[in-house]
């Protein structure tokens, strides 16, 4: 685990990170309250794109695949049942999640195996190229806007070359829907985030991805994104 992940254990916090770090506290808080209820909002609004997700993702059995933010664990077990001979991996800001991740996707699949820690995206716990898919649903409208670059390489630091990456994003595509989310971001920004999509294609451009799917998906009327992605053999994970 890197220096900056005992540190903030430790309760150090870096004035230079500190509008981050009170941005991170909170969305953790805002999930571990809504951890019992999140599935109704995923079964709601995100399973259609997490079915589209993991076609993306073209999983193998027998590999190493990693979510980054798996809430309350409704894509996780898409994974687990895809790689049942493999190591399937959860992490999520908040302890909660993470834990009822890993139980219940324990429960329905035992004989697979499956961890879920309570992790930041900027500051993974794993070794480089540790994955041969990296699958993260909703994640980067929650981080502030600094640690969007970072993330991205922490991200690119734990995939194998060669590896894909997978993002489903808040969509940007309707007018209508961009305005409804503005104001669901202003009403409650730690768990509804904002609309990062141009962002994150600009940085996975930048970082050396090359993005082979893109497209858009909708659920009653929330619209999602997912773009996968492959990181080049020659990209070291961080520029």
């Amino acid at each position: 685990m890197g220096t900056n992940t005992h540190l903030a254990e430790a309760g150090y916090v870096d004035t230079t990170q500190a509008p981050f770090e009170t941005a991170s506290r909170q969305t953790r808080r805002v999930y571990d309250f809504v951890a019992p209820l999140y599935p109704l909002s995923s079964w709601l609004f995100h399973s259609r794109a997490h079915r589209a997700a993991l076609r993306a993702s073209e999983i193998q059995n027998g590999t190493h695949v990693l979510e980054v933010a798996t809430g309350s664990g409704e894509m996780l077990e898409r994974l687990a049942k895809a790689n049942p001979d493999g190591h399937t991996v959860g992490v999520d800001l908040s302890p909660k999640m993470a834990a009822r991740s890993q139980a219940i996707t324990r429960e329905r699949f035992p004989e697979t195996q499956i961890h879920c820690p309570a992790a930041d995206v900027r500051w993974l716990p794993f070794a480089s190229g540790s994955f041969d898919t990296v699958v993260c649903c909703y994640l980067f409208e929650l981080l502030p806007e600094g640690e969007l670059a970072n993330s991205v390489a922490e991200l690119s630091r734990v995939l194998r070359p060669g590896g894909r990456l997978v993002t489903t994003l808040v969509g940007q595509n309707r007018s209508s829907f961009n305005a409804m989310y503005k104001i669901c971001n202003r009403v409650a920004p730690a768990f509804w985030g904002r609309q990062v999509g141009a962002q994150v294609a600009s940085l996975l451009d930048a970082h050396g991805y090359r993005i082979h799917k893109d497209h858009h998906v909708r659920q009653i009327y929330y619209s999602s994104r997912i773009i996968a992605a492959t990181r080049r053999p020659s990209d070291n994970g961080r520029r």
